[in-house]
């Protein structure tokens, strides 16, 4: 997978597992993006398997298992038994295609969104990405995220100046396979191919500084969020219909778990950090000049109002970009009950002395 995360699985026991109860499936996957999750701090911390090993389920995550068990669930969420906390581009995609997933969570992580030109452009601010040519990547996979991702990065920065994508060059820059992580985009600006590039996160932070690039857009400055709505703002948490409707009572416990992580990393930030630094593949460097000071403390979902507005207009967006396979009605998308009912449970852990955090 393209944004393969770092191994953070969680094994089942060396001794025999308790049997499983009746109608409990044998194994819980998740998957993540190389980015700030609760399931990332709760793999990290072994709450996932320490969960659900009293009624000997094994928790295991796609990103530790050979590719041809892995296979595409990362983006089609074909897996029954998975937990996807992952970029909206391919949870919309799956859905759009037919996939019977649900929405029961988003998170809003401010990873750093900024426009990349080469130093010396003259190129400092939205206003002057009028005319010039902007890269586009294009991969050779099912659904091209990254080419979304960047689409909609640089409609956010043209927005801010009133313009809209029809007011630049779009160059199509193809990616080589296993090639990196902006990679293409990067060497076109580099080689004087593009005038600007989107760019988000922490390795693309570490990427630039190497070539010399200058930034020309802040997104993150821009106090208007939509600006910033992409693959990963706001991000989705996602299961499939099948492991809901079977056990619901699995999915509540599975976020009550992740609530807790979300918490305990709050007053946490040099842990986050480590983790964030494992997850990403970053340095401390990149980390730190990809995601904001407090971002630890922003690792809560939801499923309020402004954050299913955004995700609709990330819908909207990648619609009218022929991203999508047909039509998604995110509120008929959303059950609100497993996490109203992790909530609750996670409350009378509490009250009982019984979290994973102590």
């Amino acid at each position: 997978m393209p944004d393969h995360d770092s191994p953070t699985a969680v094994a089942p026991t060396a001794s025999a597992p308790p049997a499983t109860a009746p109608g409990a499936p044998d194994t819980l996957w998740f998957t993540r993006c190389p980015v700030p999750t609760a399931t990332g701090v709760a793999a990290d911390q072994g709450w996932l398997g320490r969960e659900f090993a009293p009624d000997g389920i094994a928790v295991r995550s796609l990103q530790d298992v050979p590719p041809e068990v892995a296979a595409d669930h990362h983006y089609t969420h074909a897996l029954t038994g998975l937990f996807r906390e992952g970029g909206n581009v391919p949870a919309l995609w799956a859905r759009s295609r037919g996939e019977r997933t649900r929405l029961i969570g988003l998170t809003w992580i401010e990873e750093r969104q900024v426009v990349l030109v080469r130093a010396g452009s003259g190129i400092t601010g939205p206003g002057q990405l009028r005319g010039r040519r902007l890269a586009v990547p294009r991969h050779g996979i099912a659904i091209d995220f990254w080419r979304a991702m960047a689409l909609a990065g640089l409609h956010g920065a043209l927005s801010l100046a009133g313009l809209t994508l029809d007011d630049a060059e779009l160059v199509d820059v193809p990616a080589a396979p296993g090639g990196g992580q902006w990679a293409a985009e990067l060497a076109a600006l580099r080689d004087g191919v593009v005038d600007a590039v989107y760019v988000k996160g922490a390795l693309a932070v570490e990427a630039a500084r190497r070539i010399g690039a200058e930034v020309a857009v802040e997104l993150d400055e821009a106090p208007d969020r939509r600006a910033r709505v992409n693959n990963g703002t706001p991000r989705p948490i996602t299961v499939h219909q099948r492991l809901l409707d079977e056990r619901p009572d699995l999915v509540a416990r599975f976020l009550a778990v992740l609530l807790e992580a979300a918490d305990w990393a709050a007053a946490r930030p040099a842990e986050v950090a480590r983790i964030l630094s494992a997850e990403t593949g970053a340095g401390e460097e990149g980390v730190a000049g990809a995601y904001a000071r407090g971002g630890h403390r922003t690792l809560h979902l939801d499923l309020s109002e402004e954050r299913l507005a955004l995700l609709d207009q990330q819908k909207r967006f990648l619609e009218r970009h022929g991203f999508l396979a047909g039509p998604v009605d995110v509120h008929a998308w959303t059950d609100p009950a497993p996490l109203r009912a992790a909530h609750a449970l996670l409350a009378a852990r509490r009250a009982e002395g019984r979290t994973h955090g102590g």
